[in-house]
């Protein structure tokens, strides 16, 4: 609960922690992965309060291993249903119900000095961005920003989505990533938008680059190639190539890639499937190849996360 307070404090306006009441919380603590706390609070007395973030970066040279990120924020002035059995809304934010409530949503993510690695390995540190992410910066900091349009979509999403299970895994993970990656911006102080593509100045360029990510988290299991997925998005493979760099800070394989490794760490760790049915579900040829994939992504064996 600590966290929570902590980016409360920040938020009020005037330094007072309200009285609120928890209305409903999701978490994820997969080892080696993701871990993330999305709580939302019913606020009983008038708040005023800022969307704000905060990003602290906790470094320790003589214990590498406790080294983490997190990304904290807090939002206000969504509007949520009292009651549970309520057959427009459910719980579920909207506008169209007359028993809704205002509510605070506090985020917390988590990220590991080890899971960050995979986003820095083999790669020449250039800003401080990336010695962030290596852990290579040297002192530790805590650091408060507002919110983007960007970062505003992504935790909407993040809330608002109607996915369950496995699909639920797949879209969460996605959009965390893409958070990570517009948080990160708050180091620089970079503008909302900047894009050096210059179709993705237009609503379309970008719109058929978020498309192609969505095609891509649909084929988990079974891969399409870029000449595919430039087909399906109507865009050359080349500023779909560049385009897909810009906007998400990776290449189309490597964020493909990426998002299996996550969901196979679902699916042994949560849902207690066997290494080979996983490798199965996410279309590989062979028990081998995919343990290969798994440990070099994560540094760990498949086996590692059976309970």
């Amino acid at each position: 609960m600590l966290e929570v307070m902590d980016i409360l404090r920040v938020a009020h306006r005037e330094g007072i922690e309200p009285s609120m009441t928890l209305l409903h919380q999701k978490e994820q603590n997969i080892p080696g992965s993701i871990q993330y706390s999305i709580r939302r609070y019913y606020a009983q007395h008038p708040w005023v309060a800022d969307d704000t973030g905060m990003m602290v970066y906790h470094y320790n040279p003589y214990k590498p291993k406790d080294n983490y990120l997190e990304i904290r924020y807090c939002t206000t002035g969504n509007r949520y249903c009292e009651e549970r059995s309520c057959s427009m809304c459910k719980q579920l934010p909207t506008e169209n119900c007359d028993g809704k409530m205002r509510t605070v949503d506090v985020f917390v993510f988590h990220f590991t000095a080890t899971f960050l690695h995979q986003f820095v390995h083999n790669v020449k540190l250039s800003n401080r961005k990336d010695e962030v992410l290596a852990f290579k910066h040297p002192h530790a900091f805590t650091k408060v920003f507002g919110l983007c349009n960007k970062k505003r979509n992504v935790l909407d999403a993040l809330l608002n989505h109607s996915y369950h299970g496995a699909l639920e895994n797949i879209f969460v993970n996605a959009k965390v990533h893409e958070l990570l990656l517009y948080s990160l911006d708050c180091l620089v102080d970079e503008k909302e938008e900047g894009f050096t593509c210059k179709f993705l100045a237009d609503e379309r360029g970008r719109d058929a680059i978020y498309q192609a990510r969505d095609i891509l988290l649909q084929h988990i299991g079974d891969p399409i190639t870029i000449k595919e997925l430039s087909r399906k998005v109507a865009i050359n493979e080349c500023y779909l190539k560049k385009g897909f760099k810009e906007v998400f800070g990776t290449t189309i394989f490597d964020f493909y890639q990426q998002q299996r490794m996550e969901h196979a760490k679902y699916l042994l760790y949560e849902k207690s499937l066997s290494v080979t049915d996983v490798s199965a579900l996410l279309g590989y040829s062979s028990i081998s190849h995919f343990s290969a994939a798994f440990k070099k992504h994560t540094g760990l064996k498949p086996c590692d996360l059976l309970k």
